[in-house]
């Protein structure tokens, strides 16, 4: 007996996609995910597995694409366009303030020229800012959160600090050398980028581009839903007291992190642009970003 013409098939499923997501453990990356992390968000087939590693693993890491999104340095972002692109949201810019040079006092001579700086790694932004305003220095890698120690202990003469460290270098009894942030609005009048999320070409269009709404979605979820998400975020503080978690999150989720717009990505070119004038990086790279 012929079957009915109204009669439908079974429903087909879509696959499950799921996607390795990886960021820093920190306050402000936690406040992105907030949404993803705890399922505040639907993600129709797409799932996200969260991994959490300090930033230079991370740049390592992408190297040998390990997760299909992940959080870079843009320095680090230099070597991986071809096999990485950036995604639309989240990116963290210090507008007039970021890593900051630390020191036990006031440097003899001519600052850092010759000294030996701790640094959170050779690929990190951080890294990139100092080099490019002094390059004569040796740069002793150190993981991000023993930098501080290192400085106080003697067994270098400055440390470049990123995270919080950069609001509590002053209860190590450190003082402020350089805000490579202010020092780069000075020289550029831009915001400086520091790090952004990249998504795997390999997966190709329509996931690139579900996943990077969804992103955009959780950022966007945070924002609106600020105390929750805040609160989320104290357990990724480190030890932070509220209010200055709170400080700490407010300046790297800003209006760049939800859009880079014209102004952030133009400050990303400029820092890749100077990178490669400066030898730094070894190539010319164009900054490309999803939907641009």
């Amino acid at each position: 007996m012929p079957q009915n013409s109204t009669e439908q098939g079974p429903r087909t499923t879509a696959p499950v996609i799921d996607l390795r997501l990886a960021h820093s453990p920190d306050s402000d990356d936690a406040f992105m995910f907030y949404a993803l992390a705890t399922k505040k968000i639907p993600t129709g087939n797409i799932e996200f597995t969260h991994v959490l590693e300090d930033i230079e693993t991370l740049n390592q890491k992408a190297r040998e694409e390990v997760y299909d999104i992940t959080a870079v340095s843009f320095h680090a972002y230099a070597e991986l366009a071809d096999r990485y692109i950036l995604m639309s949201s989240g990116a963290s810019f210090g507008d007039g303030y970021g890593p900051l040079i630390v020191t036990r006092g006031p440097l003899q001579g001519e600052g850092l020229k010759g000294k030996r700086v701790a640094i959170p790694g050779k690929k990190t932004t951080a890294y990139l800012a100092l080099c490019l305003y002094e390059s004569d220095f040796e740069p002793v890698e150190t993981r991000f959160d023993e930098i501080l120690e290192k400085v106080v202990k003697e067994e270098v003469d400055a440390g470049v600090i990123i995270h919080e460290g950069q609001l509590t270098y002053g209860n190590y009894g450190l003082a402020r050398m350089v805000d490579l942030g202010v020092w780069w609005k000075n020289e550029t009048g831009l915001p400086l980028p520091l790090g952004g999320n990249v998504i795997r070409r390999a997966l190709g269009p329509d996931v690139i581009r579900r996943a990077d709404e969804l992103l955009h979605e959780s950022i966007a979820y945070g924002l609106d839903h600020r105390d929750e998400a805040l609160e989320y975020a104290l357990n990724f503080a480190r030890g932070l007291e509220p209010a200055t978690a709170e400080h700490f999150v407010s300046m790297y989720v800003n209006q760049w992190t939800l859009d880079y717009g014209e102004q952030g990505r133009r400050a990303v070119q400029t820092l890749l642009d100077r990178g490669f004038e400066a030898g730094i990086i070894p190539q010319a790279v164009k900054a490309e970003f999803v939907g641009q």
